[in-house]
């Protein structure tokens, strides 16, 4: 199991990495599954921008974009995080900067986990599984 932490163009978060590493382990094993290797980049809202276009085709601004080596129980992926777009989101949703750091760290994972966001009433399934995780971070 590894996670590691990364950053392009952006300072590293203030986050206690050792305790979001047990906590990404605890969710994951809460849905049947191991982890291998995920690997968080936190980025600008520039190279978010440049990694969309690039990858995924898309031309605008996100959050966080997930790309899945998942091989059977294990989870395995990138997920670059926009640290920018994390500041707006929170303050646009009037809740902490921390927190919305937190829900953001876990969606990915919850993506490698299997959960989805796209179609008719999966985003309410991943904005519960998504409280659900935060509720296990702060036990």
């Amino acid at each position: 199991m590894i996670v590691t932490f990364n950053t392009e163009n952006v300072q590293m978060p203030d986050i206690d990495q050792g305790r979001i590493t047990q906590w990404v382990r605890d969710v994951a094993a809460s849905y049947d599954k191991n982890v291998g290797q995920i690997n968080y980049v936190f980025v600008d809202d520039e190279r978010i921008l440049e990694v969309n276009r690039q990858f995924l085709g898309h031309d605008y601004y996100t959050d966080i974009i997930t790309f899945d080596y998942t091989e059977g129980r294990y989870i395995s992926g990138d997920l670059y995080i926009s640290l920018d777009t994390i500041r707006t989101n929170a303050q646009q949703l009037a809740v902490p900067y921390e927190r919305e750091l937190h829900r953001v760290i876990i969606h990915g994972v919850l993506h490698l986990c299997g959960i989805n966001d796209k179609g008719p009433g999966e985003r309410e399934i991943m904005e519960a599984c998504e409280d659900k995780a935060l509720e296990i971070l702060n036990e």
